[in-house]
């Protein structure tokens, strides 16, 4: 069963005080509903985006206020839902090794998603010889519009090894899909296939110290048409890669910070961005120290959405609780990932 989302335009809760209003600072709404109630569950639509599964709103549906209610009727009249769309997966499931807004702790993230700590450890430590050697590189060439072209050995090696880690990457995701490379490997007519299913073009970061570079989203453009060239700073690494004399310039600054970015965005697709940017350890501090991020468009409609089961016999009036606490959530049920 899918779930209604939609954005909220009025808070309408009992003995909720009328200054709180709680759809400004959690505009998204998800609902569902079973037996016997209507459930609701607010969203935040800032920085990776979630859902915040402390604030669940349930109301029986043979309350005098609900009797005869569908539930789209029910969410414009309590939340003024706007913009309604349907998820795109169940309610309570989850795609193996795909993170999406909805998820948010981390013991939360490896069930639902299936990783391990180990595994994102792996990541982690290979992220950070990364950003170490760009911060290397910024000590010499400051990130500028002017600086962007600037080339060199120790880039074109931060390129190539950036690039062969975010190969990785793909090319795990597509064993996993049940792909097998030809006897030259898999190619970029291979790895586009990804795009969406990852959601890879919804991510964008920033350089902090260097916001006149504006956003970095290298997935963006990313087309199945041309799948090499579209994707400019992966092609450029093929080029210096293979022929570094007549390719030289293309180890450039803004393609290997391009290529950075991109390892960071599959590695918040295959971990979740919290712990990249909410922990307070050393891997979050050298992220943190460089790049923030966001997800960059609407993608309510994508979101996972937890699967909450109030009681047969819960109280029929409409109220605010959260189920995590009360131990009604269901763990997420995880879906193979196709192509």
């Amino acid at each position: 069963m899918k779930a209604l989302c939609y954005r909220n335009t009025l808070t309408n809760l009992p003995n909720w005080n009328p200054n709180d209003k709680v759809h400004l600072s959690q505009p998204l709404g998800f609902a569902y509903e079973d037996t016997n109630h209507f459930i609701h569950l607010y969203g935040w639509d800032k920085g990776f985006k979630g859902i915040s599964i402390g604030l669940t709103v349930v109301e029986g549906k043979e309350n005098g206020n609900t009797n005869g209610k569908s539930l789209e009727d029910w969410v414009k009249d309590t939340f003024g839902a706007t913009d309604l769309k349907q998820t795109t997966t169940d309610i309570g499931h989850s795609i193996k090794g795909v993170w999406r807004p909805g998820l948010y702790f981390n013991t939360e993230v490896i069930q639902a998603i299936g990783t391990t700590e180990h595994e994102r450890f792996l990541s982690e430590q290979a992220i950070r010889v990364l950003i170490q050697k760009l911060d290397e590189i910024f000590f010499f060439i400051e990130p500028h519009i002017s600086t962007k072209d600037t080339f060199s050995h120790k880039i074109r090696e931060l390129l190539i090894l950036t690039c062969t880690e975010i190969e990785n990457f793909w090319n795990s995701y597509l064993i996993q899909c049940g792909q097998f490379p030809n006897r030259n490997g898999f190619t970029t007519n291979d790895y586009v296939k990804l795009k969406d299913k990852l959601f890879l073009g919804d991510f964008e970061f920033n350089l902090i110290s260097y916001p006149e570079l504006g956003s970095i989203r290298p997935f963006e453009n990313w087309d199945s048409a041309s799948p090499t060239q579209s994707l400019f700073w992966y092609d450029a690494y093929n080029k210096t890669k293979h022929d570094r004399t007549n390719n030289f310039a293309k180890a450039s600054l803004w393609n290997t910070i391009n290529a950075i970015v991109g390892c960071l965005i599959l590695h918040c697709v295959k971990f979740g961005p919290f712990t990249m940017f909410d922990s307070d350890n050393h891997f979050s501090a050298v992220i943190k120290q460089h790049f923030s991020g966001q997800i960059a468009i609407d993608c309510k409609e994508t979101f996972y959405v937890p699967k909450v089961e109030p009681n047969a016999s819960s109280r029929t009036d409409k109220f605010v609780f959260d189920p995590k606490r009360n131990g009604l959530t269901k763990e997420y049920v995880i879906n193979n990932l196709t192509l």
